[in-house]
């Protein structure tokens, strides 16, 4: 994958408002890495949303990448929901939606469970802020190109989210 620092980057790429590089932090010691790279892949909100049992739009989830809540069950748990699903990966936002700086360690529990699915950490805000912009469009599902390598990308031309400061 492509990691800095432990960071991995996507790029939102519909809808336009939300047209930001997000920094995502994977998984401590579960979950796969990146060996692909998605260019236009759907980032589908989990129903309901901290994908803890059965998900009421799990034929959107195949193939794609799964937005989950933080809460109600461990983070393999719901890694584990999503890969069930079909999933390519999950990315999980924390829910504190005030959260713009703090990233969670996401842990094994202590089931000895595996998954294999790439699993990332996402800021509340972040999460929240993608949410409310498909609720307001009234939109399924983002479309996002992960992982990004932001290396190659001149610090000016970084379309880094405003409310977040790197």
């Amino acid at each position: 994958g492509l990691r800095i620092h432990e960071y991995l980057y996507f790029q939102v790429l519909s809808p336009g408002d939300i047209r930001y590089i997000f920094t995502a932090t994977p998984a401590k010691d579960f979950g796969g890495v990146f060996n692909t790279r998605y260019d236009q892949i759907h980032l589908v909100p989990a129903d309901p949303p901290e994908a803890c049992g059965e998900l009421n739009n799990g034929v959107f989830i195949q193939d794609q990448i799964a937005l989950v809540e933080r809460g109600g069950c461990s983070f393999l748990s719901k890694t584990r929901v999503i890969q069930e699903h079909g999933g390519r990966a999950i990315i999980i936002a924390d829910n504190a939606y005030d959260n713009d700086s703090f990233y969670i360690e996401m842990i094994q529990d202590s089931s000895r469970r595996t998954a294999d699915i790439p699993a990332l950490f996402l800021l509340g805000r972040d999460g929240y802020m993608i949410r409310r912009s498909l609720e307001q469009h009234g939109l399924p599902w983002a479309v996002i190109s992960i992982p990004v390598n932001v290396t190659s990308i001149p610090t000016y031309e970084m379309m880094q989210p405003p409310w977040t400061f790197w």
